[in-house]
């Protein structure tokens, strides 16, 4: 069995370097999209794709047992302008595999796949697996998981590969961004007249900048604002009638969406349009079988104060994969190639243990 997950792991790795080498930017994953399923097929796997998501199930599917969702992404943001190495070439050095995508979420793509190969043959589990590769992520992406979910099936739990040292994200921030506008009265700047839309909105931007919310979450600790974006005015000399700004909010499970932004305009004079409630905050029962069987294998729960396709997912689940948060969108993005190994191995430790009840 450890000679066969061995070359699970090198299929792993050969597919991560192939994905580096393909631009991926979200709304662009076409090819990648392509390439796993071509490495679906050359291990004889039936896949299906709807737009840049491609997904399977195990052999021996069995309607009567649990489904359990494996899941990372294979978009990427784009470089950034620190890179001193090609993006888009894979180089090994000193045990590390660098290029765009590496860290984020590559490694925990590949990983999540060679457990899937793992298992895919195997008669006598007492789960289902699927397995999903999608698009997106990094916008939240109306094409990514959130248009595929219907056709996944009835899942009872999911994970979701994601940098985070192989430790266990319980619980996960949501996400609400805010389009606000304070409103004046326009003016000649020379004259004492008018209302400026500026100093109205930073009236509120003080709000935001100083309010707490009373209730602190166990495992997310408290909802945070900032502040990210500001626009205003047309010329030097006119008074402004209009600022536009935004607010990025990440909210924990002690509020609803709705409940934030009530708070939010009762304090704000300005006018408050969320641009989207879908991403919401999780969080998983310490209890879980997932999460007892990590634990006692030594790895630790944490809140994780990032997003992901688990805000979108209207079941269980848990945020765990190779690699290091810290090291997402940077420059030189790259994985410890024993973090993927290491990986890989702690994922079918874990579902070894698993028992859910359908």
């Amino acid at each position: 069995m450890k000679a066969h997950t061995s070359l699970h792991n090198a299929a792993a790795i050969g597919l991560l370097k192939q994905l580096i080498r393909i631009p991926s930017f979200s709304k662009e994953e076409n090819k990648t999209a392509s390439c796993i399923e071509s490495f679906l097929i050359t291990h004889d796997i039936e896949s299906k794709r709807k737009e840049n998501n491609v997904w399977a199930v195990n052999l021996y599917f069995d309607p009567a047992k649990p489904l359990i969702l494996l899941n990372s992404h294979h978009d990427t943001v784009k470089p950034n302008s620190g890179y001193t190495l090609n993006p888009f070439q894979p180089i090994e050095k000193d045990g590390k595999l660098f290029g765009l995508g590496s860290n984020d979420a590559g490694a925990s793509l590949v990983s999540l796949l060679a457990v899937f190969l793992h298992y895919y043959k195997q008669q006598n589990l007492s789960y289902n697996l699927i397995y999903a590769a999608t698009a997106e992520e990094e916008i939240s992406g109306q094409n990514g998981i959130a248009c595929i979910l219907y056709e996944l099936g009835n899942i009872d739990f999911a994970i979701v590969g994601e940098p985070t040292l192989m430790h266990m994200a319980i619980a996960e921030k949501g996400l609400l961004v805010l389009d606000c506008v304070s409103s004046g009265i326009a003016a000649h700047a020379a004259r004492e007249a008018g209302s400026n839309a500026i100093y109205n909105a930073m009236r509120d931007i003080d709000w935001f900048k100083s309010f707490q919310f009373p209730k602190i979450s166990d495992t997310l600790g408290k909802v945070k604002m900032n502040v990210t974006q500001i626009e205003s005015g047309t010329q030097h000399n006119v008074i402004p009638d209009t600022c536009k700004f935004v607010v990025d909010v990440r909210t924990t499970d002690a509020y609803t969406h709705e409940e934030i932004i009530a708070i939010i305009k009762e304090n704000v004079q300005s006018q408050v349009f969320p641009r989207s409630l879908r991403m919401k905050p999780s969080a998983l029962s310490i209890h879980h079988p997932f999460v007892q069987a990590g634990i006692k294998m030594g790895r630790e729960t944490f809140g994780s104060p990032t997003t992901s396709d688990q805000a979108l997912m209207p079941f269980n689940s848990i945020k765990i994969g190779p690699g290091d948060s810290l090291r997402s969108h940077t420059a030189d993005e790259f994985i410890f190639l024993h973090e993927l190994e290491e990986g890989i191995a702690i994922y079918i430790q874990i579902l070894d243990q698993l028992i859910l009840q359908k």
